[in-house]
């Protein structure tokens, strides 16, 4: 580890703070209705988007009524982008021929990009044409992140309201969410991505003869606009096979930084948008306090490991060590333009804020460096998580916390002024536990049979990692991988496609009836009995929660690959 490393990390967490208040404000200002900079151009064309599609803005929705709308607007988005995807050789805009997705193909990525994960089981700019990349999987990248937006504020309101029967519009938020935040900020990021030299045109691929005389064949396309939502949405699906390591889509050390900063900015915002929303900024604070510790615990660990590298190759007499001359550490899997900090920055990000996008290869990663983002997604991307999905996670586990902390002494537990039941805490484990359960299930289904053990292309513990990882990835609608695996297949094309609903749709049902449930709640005034939950005697309680909770309930068997490699690796038997 360097200082100079270290001077990155910190720089990075200090932009996303400074960015939480501002961005924060004007968030609640979009979702509350009232009027912003933006409303002068926009609001005519919210307003024609609410008389073409008969929405009554004004309206306001019971839990139930949210989530059905959330699970058919989801519905449709999937069979329009299989659609797509299966005609796409009789559409348009497809100047490298590009056939028809094969079906258990197109089922897993209508169902990745439907579900915000980005699982790409499939190298993008051999597979998909110009229309699918744009109108199916750009187009699900700004209503995937916008629909998780949408359920956080949901959750939120259900915390802020009393004796109240609605929990808000799914349709306005949705349209508010994507007219006001993602579209203006895409549009922006996007143009500043092209200035920096990431392709945007309908060209085709351009035929070029190397050095050595052979034909190379250049893919290009429309990169930078769906660059900009993959990152800001934390979708991380890209346009080429490898993701922002490819020079077209991350071509230099800014837009590296660029890219970080809008994987965590709409997710650490909107834990300041849960404190203004209920009344107390220093309630979001505390929940940004619990993803902090986490984040930090994680960025240590990963850049530790990464920067220490293989033992056996330093005692092959083989200098490791960081030096103006080489980057020293594990390099392996990694770009030279970016070095150990920012591979095991992006790695912690990408995998704490669910989005998947990675500029280095998570397979190639040291056992414990490999670890910490396969253990970010088991916690249950809470740690700033997806857009949206990762404040309704955490306030999932603030609520296990503060029923913990009324058992403790005696009293019904409360937070922000609702009492917490035998309902909420019931559905809340219902929304955790499910994580577990498909990731576990999975996973040994495909460790036990033909089919799954013909993906993983390393034997023993790291093929069982690589089998590990792409199930917690899909459970947790991630979408990153240790890329050894082959998941091209019947099988795991099937099978890590319904582990992404089960992970994004069976943890948001319960989770909007909590939203209902506390919203229906009147606010009993706090007391000199009332747990604080805006300190740091919460803040400890909740991470102890997570680590408890969430960490001991996947640790113990899921962590047995990577923690097997780690001592293999010490003892050189293995690496």
């Amino acid at each position: 580890m360097t200082l100079d490393g270290w001077i990155q990390i910190a720089l990075f967490a200090l932009v996303v703070v400074l960015l939480v208040k501002p961005f924060g404000g004007y968030m609640t200002r979009v979702f509350a209705g009232e009027r912003t900079f933006l409303s002068p151009v926009l609001d005519p064309l919210e307003r024609g988007i609410y008389r073409l599609s008969g929405v009554d803005a004004r309206s306001d929705q019971g839990w139930l009524s949210y989530a059905v709308s959330m699970l058919l607007f989801n519905l449709v988005g999937f069979l329009g982008l299989y659609t797509l995807m299966r005609l796409q050789p009789v559409l348009p805009f497809n100047p490298a021929g590009q056939p028809a997705v094969e079906e258990s193909l197109a089922f897993n990525t209508a169902m990745s990009f439907d579900t915000n994960t980005n699982w790409q089981s499939y190298v993008p700019e051999a597979t998909m044409s110009y229309l699918v990349q744009m109108a199916g999987l750009t187009v699900q990248n700004f209503v995937s992140a916008a629909t998780g937006i949408a359920l956080a504020i949901a959750l939120v309101r259900g915390f802020a309201r009393r004796s109240a029967r609605g929990i808000g519009n799914f349709w306005t938020d949705l349209t508010r969410c994507t007219l006001y935040i993602l579209l203006p900020i895409s549009i922006v990021v996007g143009l500043f991505f092209v200035w920096q030299g990431v392709p945007q045109n309908l060209g085709a691929y351009t035929e070029a003869t190397t050095l050595e005389g052979a034909r190379q064949v250049i893919a290009q396309g429309p990169v930078a606009s769906q660059e900009a939502i993959k990152m800001l949405g934390t979708n991380g699906g890209g346009f080429f096979n490898a993701n922002s390591a490819h020079p077209f889509e991350n071509p230099s050390a800014i837009t590296n930084f660029v890219q970080i900063v809008l994987i965590f900015s709409i997710g650490a915002a909107l834990t300041n948008v849960f404190g203004r929303m209920v009344g107390d900024q220093r309630q979001g604070w505390a929940v940004l306090a619990v993803m902090g510790i986490l984040w930090l615990g994680g960025v240590s660990v990963a850049y530790w490991a990464e920067a220490a590298g293989n033992p056996n190759i330093a005692a092959l007499g083989v200098d490791a060590n960081a030096s103006p001359l080489q980057a020293g550490g594990n390099m392996e899997g990694k770009e030279v333009r970016y070095g150990i900090a920012n591979s095991a920055l992006f790695a912690v990000i990408t995998t704490a804020a669910s989005c998947g996008a990675v500029n280095s290869m998570h397979d190639s990663f040291t056992p414990l460096g490999g670890l910490v983002p396969l253990f970010n997604i088991q916690l249950g991307e809470i740690i700033v998580g997806g857009v949206g999905a990762g404040l309704y996670g955490m306030l999932l586990f603030a609520i296990i916390a503060v029923f913990i902390a009324g058992l403790m002494v005696g009293r019904t537990p409360e937070y922000l002024g609702k009492k917490i039941e035998a309902k909420e805490v019931k559905m809340a484990l219902l929304a955790i536990l499910v994580l577990p359960l498909s990731i576990l299930g999975f996973t040994a289904i495909a460790t036990v049979t033909a089919a799954g053990l013909a993906g993983p292309a390393n034997a023993g513990p790291h093929g069982f990692s690589e089998i590990l990882y792409a199930y917690t990835s899909g459970t947790g609608n991630n979408g990153s991988a240790f890329a050894g695996i082959s998941a091209n297949t019947l099988f795991y094309n099937t099978t890590i496609g319904l582990a992404m609903f089960i992970g994004r749709f069976l943890m948001i049902v319960p989770m909007v009836a909590i939203a209902g449930s506390l919203a229906a709640k009147k606010i009993v005034p706090a007391s000199a009995g009332t747990f604080p939950t805006d300190g740091p005697l919460f803040v400890g309680l909740v991470v102890g929660v997570i680590l408890i909770v969430g960490g001991l309930t996947f640790f113990p068997a899921l962590a047995l690959g990577p923690i097997v490699e780690h001592f293999a690796m010490l003892a050189g038997t293995l690496y």
